[in-house]
């Protein structure tokens, strides 16, 4: 736990407040890659690093940071199996975090530690999953960035496996219309088996698209309407996979939209299976007993506190309150609680949790 000491004491204690803090966050695959070009990324950061701090600090305050920083690069552990590798050194600490959500690579010198700078350099994976429904067949895609591509599902695909299935005195019905919307349902359900399997193995948002009938038929039959991010309504039987491209960019085109609409999404499903804490008390609570699978947060939500008798309780800290040391922001302590236990940390807009005193914690739990 990081916790911050008032400027009052820290005068008293004659503790500087300009000493250089780095942050180096990159990919780290070593399973994956060239251990030895790893070695040479951190090298040439490592050199980096050194430029800069000369030419911001004294060589009295750059130098011990500097030493430390190259003492944990050179204990790292290459034979984890982790994606990312996040290194916090400042003359008094030191953290290494390996962790599984992929970044962008960036370098950070400052006179503070900024943990919310590991959440903002999180790669964007622009996934989704898009299930073209229409009265005779379903296709499932994977969109992926510029890569558009068609998933194979193990139930059958075409209305015309499921003819010889139906009940004999649907069969004999001379109403073609009910037979065919009955046999319509059967299909779709199990189109919609095919998509819970898909769903537990991407976890993405879902768009579906289909006329309105096709449609108005899933949507009273479907297990997966919590995954939807929305329906696209239109006949799109003939169309190519490049021409689906294409109709998708405007809907995913916002991404951000797309990300926050499954979040909520995600949110609703957790609710509804009592997997969820809200507020910060039951958040720390959970994350405390490293239950925490997925951490959402309003961006600019911070709260300053005091530790409880306990580990896993915490009270909002008052200025009125005369305590010398205290947790300057319980949200950067719980985004690093969550990561170092190998969840996962989002932000969102402010006001978008407001139903959940702006931030959740999502525990662990089998997707259905």
């Amino acid at each position: 736990m990081i916790q911050d000491i008032t400027k009052e004491y820290a005068d008293v204690l004659g503790i500087q407040n300009d000493l250089p803090c780095i942050s180096i966050i990159m990919p780290f695959e070593p399973k994956m890659g060239v251990k030895a070009e790893l070695r040479h990324k951190l090298k040439i950061a490592t050199d980096k690093i050194k430029l800069e701090l000369m030419a911001d600090y004294s060589p009295e305050k750059a130098m011990p940071v500097l030493k430390k920083l190259q003492l944990v690069i050179k204990d790292l552990n290459y034979n984890t199996h982790k994606k990312t590798i996040a290194i916090f050194v400042s003359p008094t600490i030191e953290k290494v975090y390996y962790l599984d959500i992929p970044v962008e690579e960036k370098i950070i010198l400052d006179d503070s530690f900024e943990i919310r700078d590991l959440i903002y350099c999180k790669k964007q994976i622009h996934k989704y999953l898009l299930a073209e429904l229409n009265g005779n067949s379903t296709k499932i895609y994977l969109g992926n960035g510029a890569h558009f591509v068609k998933v194979i599902s193990n139930v059958p695909d075409n209305i015309a496996a499921y003819k010889t299935d139906l009940p004999e005195r649907v069969g004999n019905f001379t109403d073609s219309s009910n037979k065919k919307e009955i046999l319509l349902d059967k299909f779709l359900k199990h189109t919609d088996k095919g998509l819970s399997l898909l769903l537990q193995a991407y976890q993405l948002p879902l768009f579906v698209m289909g006329t309105p009938k096709t449609i108005g038929h899933f949507k009273s039959i479907t297990h997966n309407a919590k995954h939807v991010i929305e329906y696209i309504h239109g006949n799109f039987e003939e169309k190519t996979a490049p021409e689906l491209y294409e109709i998708m960019e405007p809907f995913v085109g916002d991404w951000k939209k797309v990300t926050q609409a499954d979040l909520l999404n995600q949110i609703d499903e957790a609710v509804s299976l009592n997997k969820i804490s809200v507020g910060i008390s039951e958040v720390w609570k959970t994350a405390a007993q490293k239950r925490g699978k997925l951490l959402i947060v309003e961006k600019n939500f911070m709260y300053p506190a005091v530790q409880g008798a306990s580990p896993d309780i915490i009270y909002q800290y008052k200025n009125s309150v005369n305590n010398a040391f205290y947790i300057k922001d319980a949200v950067d302590d719980l985004i690093e609680k969550v990561l170092a236990n190998g969840g996962d940390v989002e932000f969102v807009d402010g006001q978008l949790l407001k139903n959940y005193d702006s931030i959740v914690l999502i525990e662990y739990y089998e997707r259905k």
